[in-house]
């Protein structure tokens, strides 16, 4: 970032007039927004996991979706500006929720770029304490990330993810601007602007760096 300049960090949250497309679809990246990348399993007996030992490929994938308050990049072509964006912990579990509950465990893409068939979300969890299972895989991020487990039957997708070439997942869905979202409500609650004064802290903080 170029001394001086400033750079935001946007709360979003969850777009009440698109609810069944929070989260329309996970995407198989090369470059995972959230800089967490998957683990998957196979019978290779020198993965570092702890898990029983496995006769055959399971064909699956473990990740992290959404990490809470975790700051992901973003640059706008359209104004040449930077900024960065969040999820709350609240947002992140209403968001897997509502992935579920629209029937969206099936729908996936490849980087962002096409839809891909036989690739389905087979477990959703969000982390709760430290006796979390992600720890069995490997993860230790904070409390109330999504993690997911996904099934990977197609054949192209298994071995990009193999070859390594795939690395995370990233979510696609519709959210807002918190700040944007609130100049939109004719009468918000005292909480509802405290708590969007958050942002304005954040970027304040970032300001001053």
């Amino acid at each position: 970032m170029e001394k001086g300049k400033s750079t935001s960090i946007i709360e979003l949250v969850i777009a009440e007039d698109n609810l069944d497309l929070t989260i329309s679809a996970i995407s198989l990246v090369t470059t995972p927004a959230i800089e967490e990348n998957f683990v998957f399993f196979n019978d290779d007996k020198k993965m570092n996991l702890t898990l029983a030992k496995i006769d055959e490929e399971q064909r699956c994938l473990v990740s992290p979706a959404l990490i809470p308050n975790k700051q992901i990049f973003r640059y706008d072509a359209n104004t040449d500006s930077e900024y960065y964006v969040y999820f709350s912990k609240e947002t992140v579990k209403q968001a897997a929720a509502l992935y579920l509950k629209h029937n969206n465990n099936n729908n996936a893409t490849y980087q962002h770029e096409e839809d891909v068939l036989d690739v389905y979300t087979v477990e959703s969890w969000i982390k709760e304490g430290d006796q979390d299972k992600s720890k069995m895989y490997g993860y230790d991020l904070p409390d109330g990330t999504w993690f997911v487990k996904m099934e990977i039957l197609n054949d192209d997708m298994w071995k990009k993810i193999k070859s390594g070439e795939l690395k995370g997942l990233s979510i696609e869905g519709f959210f807002v601007n918190k700040m944007q979202n609130m100049s939109a409500q004719s009468n918000p609650t005292n909480d509802q602007i405290l708590e969007a004064l958050h942002s304005l802290i954040f970027e304040n903080q970032t300001d001053r760096n």
